[in-house]
C-alpha cells in the first residue's frame, strides 16, 4: 500500500505551515507595534532580524509551541539583552 502524504491532515503540509507562521508573525508584529508603540513595518522589520523570529522558525527549539504573547516577551528580552 503506499503512504498517503498528509492528506489526513491538511495542517501538516508545508504551504499550510508557512501560512500558519506568516499569520503568526504578523500577528506578533502587530502586538510589538501596539507595545513599542511604533508602526506596524518598523515591529515587522525589527521582528524578522531578530534571533526571537529565527528561533519560532527553528521547530528544534520549541518556541513556535508557545502563544504570541510569550513570544512578544521573548522579543522583548533580546531587546533588552542588547542594551
Amino acid at each position: 500500500m503506499m503512504a498517503q502524504k498528509n492528506y489526513d491532515n491538511p495542517t501538516k503540509s508545508p504551504i499550510v505551515q508557512e501560512i500558519i507562521m506568516s499569520n503568526r508573525i504578523g500577528a506578533i508584529s502587530v502586538l510589538l507595534a501596539k507595545h513599542l508603540q511604533i508602526d506596524n513595518v518598523r515591529a515587522l522589520k525589527l521582528f524578522y532580524e531578530s534571533e526571537t523570529c529565527r528561533r519560532l522558525h527553528d521547530k528544534s527549539t520549541g518556541l513556535y509551541l508557545y502563544g504570541d504573547l510569550y513570544v512578544m516577551d521573548e522579543f522583548m528580552r533580546e531587546m533588552e539583552d542588547r542594551q
